[in-house]
């Protein structure tokens, strides 16, 4: 349900029309490079195989996702703020050039499809000290380098923005926890490369997105080093945990950057991640668009992440040593018991849970209850889904985990 500050806002735009509202606010590729430059200071954006993408992606946002003229404020912004971050990353290289001799050391990738307790499981990684999870703020506005300091003006930034899309889509508390001192996920950090799977979350881009899937994502995977190494630089070389579900389609090029990296797959019943998927993607893009269709999301959501998976488990199946390179955690076992699951994971990985991260994981469950905002309700039929097609669709992978 939108908030009543929602209503009136979208009502506003309406009133404005999106043809009004193109005119207002342009996404043309040049002019927002032009801006960019012009709010930082700086012209150096690196490499340049991001035009590409970027431009794909404004088409899209042009041509197909229907954008309110608040969700062509917001995707502007989010363009900017972006293109800035690349060109502070290049500026930060130049003055600072032993920020790309950081070393990320055996990272630990938590992935899965979308609804699967990757966001608990990382969390609860994240409260051991010998891990580092990165935070909102940080992913946020990676650049100057700095240590994590309770008073960066940075975290404040983040807080309010955070506050805003509270306010648009009050609903989403109950999908999705996101502050600026949680753990966030990997999208955030991808997205400066423009080749990144946080573009369709809150957006239709068909388009984009189809081409997207059909890329090699190390460049992706390169820009999340590089952010990983200025967050780096000046805190604790903590061992990094990450999570996001659009990993499944990065297996082959995490390995390619990272080639000592652990990766954790989560496991659920698709009968209950896709319609629960499909809602979260609704919200966000009800957010920004008037003309989003519930069965259009559903089908959609259930075909991408059944390829995700697929493609995930044929990398999976194809790496040396892949026996204790991956680890399988299953949803109804990490909800039974979240500090076993947790334990037995790091007997895998070589390592084991000490008293003092089980303590803080503990109060860490106790302070994030399930529902802690209140129950997310989502059916099969509300997104023009049916049990048939799903089970369908996810047939090989729900025999090979048992689910």
């Amino acid at each position: 349900m939108q908030s009543a500050f929602s209503r009136i806002l979208r009502r506003g735009t309406r009133l404005i029309g999106s043809g009004g509202g193109s005119k207002l606010v342009q996404l043309d590729l040049a002019r927002l490079l032009e801006e960019a430059e012009r709010r930082t200071g700086l012209s150096d954006f690196g490499d340049s195989g991001f035009l590409e993408p970027l431009g794909r992606l404004l088409d899209s946002f042009e041509n197909e996702a229907g954008l309110t003229l608040l969700g062509r404020i917001a995707a502007r912004q989010d363009v900017l703020r972006l293109l800035g971050t690349r060109l502070q990353l290049v500026d930060d290289q130049k003055r600072q050039p032993e920020i790309l001799a950081e070393e990320i050391g055996r990272p630990l990738f938590v992935t899965g499809l979308p609804r699967t307790g990757t966001t608990l499981l990382h969390g609860l990684l994240a409260q051991d000290p010998e891990y580092r999870a990165p935070l909102n703020w940080e992913v946020m506005f990676p650049s100057p380098p700095a240590a994590r300091h309770r008073n960066d003006r940075r975290i404040e930034l983040a807080a309010r923005q955070l506050r805003w899309f509270h306010r648009l889509a009050p609903e989403f508390r109950k999908i999705h926890p996101i502050g600026a001192l949680l753990p966030e996920e990997c999208l955030i950090i991808t997205s400066p490369s423009f080749t990144s799977f946080q573009f369709q979350t809150s957006h239709g881009v068909p388009s984009y997105q189809a081409w997207l899937e059909s890329q090699d994502l190390r460049p992706s995977y390169e820009m999340h080093r590089r952010v990983l190494q200025n967050l780096q630089r000046h805190g604790r070389r903590s061992r990094w945990v990450l999570k996001a579900p659009a990993h499944l389609y990065g297996i082959e090029a995490i390995l390619a950057v990272y080639p000592d990296a652990g990766i954790v797959f989560t496991h659920r019943d698709p009968l209950q991640v896709v319609p629960s998927t499909a809602s979260l993607h609704f919200e966000l893009r009800s957010v920004f668009s008037d003309t989003v269709d519930a069965a259009g999301v559903g089908a959609e959501v259930s075909r991408r992440w059944a390829v995700g998976m697929e493609r995930a488990l044929a990398a999976r199946d194809a790496t040396p040593d892949s026996s204790s390179r991956f680890y399988d955690v299953h949803y109804a076992d990490l909800m039974r018991d979240p500090i076993a699951t947790v334990r037995r994971l790091y007997l895998h990985f070589g390592s084991q849970l000490s008293d003092a991260a089980e303590a803080r994981m503990r109060s860490f469950l106790a302070r994030n209850p399930k529902d802690k905002h209140g129950r997310h309700r989502y059916s099969l039929e509300q997104f023009g889904l049916n049990a048939e097609q799903v089970l369908r669709q996810y047939a090989s992978y729900r025999e090979r985990f048992s689910l």
